[in-house]
């Protein structure tokens, strides 16, 4: 019989947490631990209790306000993106700091907040490296969405110049940003394929099979090839 949760809109912070201690797996939070997330819950049971306890905005910022990695996911799933100002945004994202937090929050809120552009543009001037890979990822999602907003080649100059000696989680940001310039923008396809085989930044990244390599170059090529198909 499929797992199911116990809990209901009602339920209390304490509630959640013993539930999610009932779920924790000493094995997956090795695995996870390895990449500096410090949790070891199954995130599809984790879902179905965000499922259990419905969209709420208010319970959210209780189980963020706990500062547990595993509460904050929860908080991720079943907030209310827009009840959020801009200042809640930029607290949050500066106390993101576990990387699963982080791109969910950049994922689930940011990206469907009204204060996405302000956000972006802020983040992304920023001298601290976790909100400028922030403010870089944002500039891969404008990428796709309202290129008009962006100065293109600047990003790559930008890129080229600075994405090979970037601290990690900005240098993947970065990354990000130009492989989705080089997919999306058949003019400087080019010279983002161009930048990426200079630099060679996660040219030896590990990947699994049947997986798309993160190098830029192999990434746009792959991209480009499936939408052409």
């Amino acid at each position: 019989m499929a797992w199911q949760s116990t809990l209901h809109p009602q339920s209390t912070v304490d509630e959640i947490r013993a539930e999610l201690a009932e779920l924790e797996d000493p094995r997956m939070r090795a695995v996870n631990e390895k990449q500096g997330n410090d949790f070891g819950v199954n995130l599809t049971k984790l879902r179905a209790v965000a499922k259990s306890l419905k969209a709420n905005q208010e319970l959210a910022v209780e189980l963020w306000d706990s500062g547990e990695t595993i509460l904050r996911l929860l908080a991720l799933l079943i907030c209310q993106p827009k009840k959020f100002n801009e200042q809640q945004l930029d607290q949050w994202v500066r106390e993101a700091v576990v990387p699963k937090v982080n791109d969910w929050f950049i994922s689930y809120v940011v990206k469907k907040s009204v204060h996405l552009e302000a956000l972006r543009q802020r983040w992304f001037a920023d001298t601290n490296p976790l909100l400028a890979a922030a403010g870089w990822e944002l500039t891969a999602f404008q990428v796709t969405k309202k290129p008009e907003l962006l100065d293109l080649p600047g990003l790559l100059d930008t890129i080229e110049a600075e994405m090979a000696h970037a601290p990690d989680r900005l240098q993947w940001a970065m990354n990000n940003t130009l492989a989705t310039i080089g997919i999306f923008n058949a003019q400087l396809r080019p010279r983002a394929l161009q930048i990426g085989h200079d630099l060679q930044v996660l040219a030896d990244y590990p990947t699994s099979p049947g997986c798309t390599s993160p190098f830029a170059p192999i990434w746009i090529e792959e991209m480009v090839r499936r939408q052409e198909h």
